[in-house]
């Protein structure tokens, strides 16, 4: 059987196992288990739900755009985004690699619990900002920082709250749990 282990990657964190080169902090300081391997990627400075496997097809599965999984994101943006801004989200932008697929966008209040991001985001007494919910089917590199600033919001923080039918529930930043293998076997075979 497969394992699933779903993780709360904090800020700060490489979305691999290794970093020979610059000695920073990746999933072999949180994970202690031989044999899992991220299913897609979280970039360093993003936080939230990031699933490791065991299983070559689940891990094609989650990571592969093809198969269409719903990431849902929660972004906190400079300023407040009106309602031309969450159309063209919604709509697709155009980004240097060409247009992205429609994006569920709406604005919301601040996700909570929420914990604290170390170090803080940038503060500017006379710029606001505000929260986003972004659902996305792609996996494209930076993706929802690209598409934010697109429409004219620069991503300040960046928490994946979902992939799929997983969420961050229950989970605090760098704790991680596995899922019930009778379930998730189940679930393939009806694939």
């Amino acid at each position: 059987m497969a394992q699933l282990i779903l993780f709360n990657k904090p800020f700060g964190v490489l979305s691999q196992f290794t970093d020979r080169e610059r000695q920073r902090p990746t999933l072999a300081d949180f994970i202690p288990l031989d044999g899992v391997y991220p299913a897609g990627r979280l970039d360093y400075d993003s936080e939230g739900l990031l699933l490791l496997t065991d299983d070559g097809g689940w891990q094609a599965q989650i990571a592969d755009p093809r198969f269409k999984l719903p990431k849902i994101y929660w972004a906190q943006v400079e300023g407040i985004p009106d309602q031309a801004a969450l159309a063209a989200l919604a709509h697709g932008v155009m980004l240097s690699d060409g247009p992205t697929r429609p994006a569920r966008a709406a604005a919301i209040p601040p996700p909570e619990p929420l914990w604290p991001r170390e170090p803080p985001i940038r503060y500017r007494a006379t710029i606001p900002t505000s929260w986003l919910r972004l659902t996305v089917r792609e996996g494209r590199n930076r993706q929802v920082r690209r598409m934010t600033a697109a429409v004219g919001y620069p991503t300040l923080r960046l928490i994946r709250y979902a992939i799929g039918e997983w969420t961050l529930e229950g989970l605090e930043p760098g704790a991680w749990k596995e899922i019930e293998l009778p379930a998730l076997a189940a679930r393939r075979r009806r694939r």
